[in-house]
């Protein structure tokens, strides 16, 4: 998935900054190689673990009223990466990689809808 300043981009240089570097991983993993799938695949896990961590202290700085709603998609996610890391650990990359060609869909929804909606919360504060 390449970032797209134009699609993408929120406003919020941290959030933006967060942002691409989960659809630089992403896009990573898409075309990765069997042998560089599984340390890629925890990257990305690591690296959502991080950014939805550092999102939940800018939900509670502007008091962002959808906390809860953002915060369980938040904890979704992060279950689903855990289960397919599991897979992936076992050298089982087949479930994952179509996880992985999911992102870019649920990223859009998402930075569309939960996360356009902080990121106005934050531009008020």
């Amino acid at each position: 998935m390449a970032w797209d300043e134009a699609q993408h981009a929120l406003g919020v240089p941290e959030m933006d900054g967060t942002h691409r570097e989960f659809a630089e991983l992403a896009y990573a993993l898409l075309v990765a190689s069997d042998e560089d799938f599984p340390a890629l695949f925890v990257r990305l896990h690591e690296h959502t673990r991080q950014h939805f961590e550092h999102e939940g202290k800018l939900m509670k700085a502007c008091r962002f009223p959808a906390i809860g709603e953002h915060h369980s998609e938040h904890l979704r996610v992060l279950g689903e990466l855990a289960h397919f890391s599991r897979g992936v650990a076992a050298g089982r990359l087949g479930l994952a990689r179509e996880y992985v060609r999911n992102l870019p869909t649920w990223f859009a929804g998402h930075l569309a809808t939960m996360d356009s909606a902080l990121a106005g919360c934050l531009r008020k504060v």
